[in-house]
């Protein structure tokens, strides 16, 4: 591989997993798995659907697309890694619920209704959490402050709240706490590959953690841009405030994308600035790998890396 000049910033990003690592390059998505065996590796190639409707690659609108896209494919990449685990800790995850489902309709078709399933609690967990609960405690206010600016205000504070105490409570479990040591091995390989190195544990080893293309930094700068959206939109009724915020979540959801794409592209005192926050932030999500960890990620970077010199260049 030619050696990439310094202040390079790649489009490659990737995913952290249970026990592994999903890359994603401009054309090839790779997905590497430790086991007790060796690596179990998966590699696809990638099809854009703004490739056949171009709309869907405009500003703002790509952002939603692409959000949509990534959940499904981190979701899916999250189910594989988990496939590859033991069977006796397969069984220990497994649910009454999923064994039922396993019974009444078979492998693989059961596996759809699970990963369905589960994403419909997830999104719904996550709009009741970060959508719907701080929407209800600043009701609690409406009798104290007149003001309907002020008590969005205080919605957003109770935002920013709920999202930073749901990460502080999410790192003290220890198989997330994992996950969160292979996101430290994603960033830092990729900053080894961004910095023209040799990719080698060594090498990598020594890189920064955190990473201003970094999933944490875009899910603070949606907490922080809902704030400020909800923030301008006054309802008294709960009921349709609560709707409104639902349906506000994409154009929310549209400039965080690029405010993050802004930061991810351009290195200078105005995106520094931008990216303080989110950088900050991945002090609870990303953590220092173990050697294994690192050669997981290497492992992925490398299978993503395009041929042609410069197509993963922002």
């Amino acid at each position: 591989m030619k050696q990439k000049k310094e202040g390079f910033r790649t489009t490659i990003g990737g995913q952290a997993l249970i026990e592994g690592i999903m890359m994603r390059g401009p054309s090839k998505q790779a997905i590497v798995v430790s086991t007790k065996d060796g690596f179990v590796v998966k590699e696809e190639d990638l099809k854009f659907i703004k490739d056949k409707y171009p709309i869907l690659g405009w500003p703002l609108v790509r952002g939603i697309v692409n959000f949509g896209s990534s959940m499904v494919n981190g979701f899916r990449a999250l189910m594989f890694s988990a496939s590859c685990l033991p069977l006796e800790e397969q069984e220990e995850e497994k649910s009454k619920i999923d064994i039922w489902i396993e019974k009444k309709f078979g492998g693989e078709k059961a596996d759809k209704i699970i990963m369905t399933v589960a994403a419909v609690i997830g999104i719904a967990l996550s709009v009741g959490l970060f959508i719907l609960l701080p929407t209800l405690l600043a009701g609690l206010f409406k009798n104290i402050v007149p003001s309907g600016l002020l008590k969005n205000l205080i919605e957003g504070a109770f935002r920013i709240a709920i999202f930073l105490i749901y990460l502080w409570f999410s790192t003290r479990m220890k198989d997330i706490h994992r996950v969160f040591e292979y996101h430290g091995g994603e960033h830092k390989s990729i900053h080894c590959y961004e910095k023209g190195l040799a990719l080698t544990v060594e090498n990598v080893r020594v890189q920064p953690r955190q990473h201003p293309r970094c999933g944490t930094s875009f899910l603070f700068v949606v907490v922080i841009i809902s704030s400020l959206v909800f923030s301008v939109v006054s309802w008294s009724n709960p009921l349709l405030r609560i709707l409104i915020r639902i349906l506000l979540i994409p154009v929310v959801v549209a400039f965080s994308y690029e405010i993050n794409r802004l930061i991810g592209r351009h290195d200078n005192r105005f995106t520094r600035i931008l990216a303080a926050p989110g950088l900050a932030l991945q002090r609870l999500t990303v953590y220092e790998p173990d050697d294994n960890m690192i050669e997981v990620a290497i492992a992925g970077l490398k299978l993503v890396i395009p041929e042609k010199k410069g197509a993963d260049e922002w």
